[in-house]
């Protein structure tokens, strides 16, 4: 299944009916369509090459917003069930095992475990 992604900004309401084997929490994309984050910039190529294949596992981009949205601790996705501490962060949903750091490095063998 191809990567897809959430509205941007995503509605927890719209993640919680996901079915997809991995969300990829992401800034979201200012107005000419870049995302703020640099280290979400630098990732975003190779969770392109993950989960862009046809045959690749299934991925939702979910954009948390804007900085200034993310920054505050009363955004929905910095609570239960994701408790996203920074973005980029991958979860896997069959057992909510996550990766945070080395994402560049680690994405492929994440995936396959």
């Amino acid at each position: 299944m191809p990567l897809q992604d959430s509205p941007d900004p995503a509605e927890p309401s719209w993640v919680q009916g996901v079915t997809a084997d991995f969300l990829i929490f992401f800034s979201s994309r200012d107005e000419s369509g870049k995302l703020w984050c640099p280290d979400c910039v630098d990732v975003e190529g190779v969770v392109q090459e993950t989960f862009g294949p046809v045959d690749g596992p299934s991925g939702l981009i979910v954009y948390v917003g804007q900085r200034a949205e993310w920054k505050t601790p009363l955004n929905p996705f910095r609570a239960g069930p994701w408790n996203v501490d920074s973005v980029p962060t991958v979860i896997r949903t069959r057992d909510g095992a996550r990766l945070v750091e080395e994402i560049p490095e680690r994405l492929a063998s994440f995936v396959r475990e």
